[in-house]
């Protein structure tokens, strides 16, 4: 979370950054999807919003043996005998699975998306609009709540998009079209089961909606992803056309169910009012404390300060409240001095490991933020793993509700509380990368970087000594930075772990296990 890069800098950026339609993917390398259990039982999973797999229907396919099913036959074998060299790097780009696909998709964007706007000339600060996204300030701005929230609509809604799917296929039993016809080549793995409704073009169908309403002026770009995605899969010999018709539409329709809820969760009105924003201040300053300043030129508004009321998939508002970490050291009390000394020292005694950690960690403007590198760290070792599409799907759902919810419980602490940053309190503190525009306790890359460990623990438990190393490293990143001190991160740490443990008992229920 860099600080804002000024003047010219943040104007080139942004300028570069909205126009730009090219979103470079990373990974093209990654083997073909073959997953080691098919997971043909999902449709009897918990989902997280539907009332049940069946509350979107799902329309009878046509007959195997129908004049419009062989056209469809005619049309896999015809684009498998006149396929490009650029069919087959997208074929091979695709395989690699659907849902880590959209999730590399999802985090371009959001790196796309993570600027701040710059000043109006009367050094105010103009506020995005999705009503008009592709007018200047480009909606969105990105930033580690909305990207948080972001991923965990967009995962929640592909796992429960298959869920559906699982079932349907289970209750059609279509055969896949090269067991119909056998001259059909199958050119990636494909899982031995049932053929309609496609589950990736179930998976496709739901990321379209759901990123269409988060990043509106993509639209254009996301509909040549969505049609890459199903083209690949005619190439593949995998599905038929009516196949990954009916899997758009069954995933469109629980995308939904996802965008009402997301329109209603009070995220929308996360930023506050001038009104908020002063009794923010006032507030503290009646308690005897020294409140949080922006350190902006001008003076910024805070990011986000109402989205501790936004409602998360995990917690309610009243355990968000409840779940509250204690208030931190007095600003006036010897602690806080202590503490404030001791981010002097690292600001002036930083190793150069020390550095490289502050630096590997950042996820600052113009980045993925601290949820997307938790995804990517998850993705790597997913891909190893060899899940199903739909375990993929709700592996990424878990880690992405836990961190939503982490970022929720986040900023409540820190409006709550309304911290001052060390480097606003004494000047001679000089951060090692940039500084956020909010309260500091608590961090958010430590509540993040908590409940990402404790949930990737349980899926991967081989691995769960490593993440939480990993999640100590990136809490502890910020003190060495001197962004933060050493109760923000020790705190936020406990807090993402309440958080991620809150994940872990919904995995151990959802039928998954």
């Amino acid at each position: 979370m860099n600080r804002f890069i000024k003047i010219v800098g943040i104007a080139g950026l942004l300028a570069m950054a909205s126009c730009s339609k090219e979103i470079t993917q990373r990974n093209q390398n990654f083997a073909a999807l073959n997953p080691d259990k098919t997971d043909t039982s999902a449709g009897s999973w918990r989902p997280v919003l539907l009332s049940s797999v069946t509350e979107f229907g799902c329309d009878n396919p046509i007959a195997v043996t129908s004049p419009d099913y062989k056209l469809e036959l005619l049309e896999i074998k015809s684009r498998q005998a006149n396929m490009s060299d650029e069919d087959e790097a997208l074929l091979k780009y695709w395989s690699a699975g659907t849902v880590l696909r959209w999730n590399e998709i999802l985090r371009e964007l959001v790196a796309k998306y993570n600027l701040p706007p710059y000043q109006n000339p009367d050094g105010t600060y103009p506020i995005p609009s999705a009503a008009n996204p592709l007018v200047y300030p480009y909606f969105p701005f990105a930033n580690p709540p909305y990207a948080a929230r972001a991923y965990a609509y967009v995962s929640a809604a592909q796992y429960d998009a298959l869920l559906a799917a699982y079932h349907y296929k289970g209750f059609y039993r279509r055969s896949r079209p090269a067991v119909v016809d056998n001259t059909i080549k199958e050119l990636v793995p494909v899982v031995k089961d049932y053929a309609y409704p496609s589950e990736e073009a179930v998976v496709a169908g739901a990321a379209f909606a759901m990123m269409s309403l988060l990043f509106p002026g993509e639209q254009d770009y996301l509909q040549d992803k969505l049609n890459e995605c199903l083209n690949t899969r005619i190439l593949a010999g995998a599905n038929v056309r009516s196949e990954l018709d009916a899997g758009v539409s069954l995933g469109k329709a629980v995308a939904s169910k996802f965008i009402q809820r997301a329109r209603n969760d009070r995220a929308g009105k996360a930023i506050g009012t001038p009104a908020d924003w002063a009794k923010l201040e006032n507030s503290a300053i009646a308690r005897g404390e020294t409140p949080w300043i922006s350190q902006e030129s001008p003076k910024r508004p805070p990011m986000l300060p109402l989205f501790g009321k936004t409602l998360g998939f995990l917690m309610d508002t009243t355990e968000v409240i409840n779940n509250r970490p204690p208030a931190p050291p007095s600003t006036g009390s010897a602690e806080f001095a202590k503490e404030l000394d001791e981010v002097l020292w690292y600001s002036q005694n930083a190793t150069r490991d020390q550095m490289r950690i502050v630096h590997f960690w950042g996820d600052g403007a113009g980045t993925y933020t601290p949820p997307g590198h938790w995804n990517a760290i998850a993705c790597e070792d997913f891909v190893n793993m060899r899940f199903s599409e739909v375990r993929w799907a709700r592996n990424l759902a878990l880690l992405n509700m836990a961190m939503f919810d982490a970022a929720i419980c986040c900023w409540d602490a820190k409006y709550a509380y309304f911290n001052p940053r060390p480097s606003q309190v004494n000047n001679k503190i000089k951060t090692l990368t940039g500084l956020p525009n909010f309260p500091a306790y608590t961090s958010g890359h430590s509540t993040f970087s908590g409940a990402a460990a404790t949930i990737l623990g349980h899926v991967n438990p081989g691995r769960a000594a490593d993440y939480m190393s990993m999640a100590d490293e990136a809490s502890k990143s910020r003190l060495y930075g001197a962004l933060h001190y050493r109760s923000d991160i020790e705190v936020g740490m406990q807090m993402g772990k309440m958080v991620g443990s809150k994940a872990v008992d919904r995995a151990k229920t959802d039928g998954a296990e």
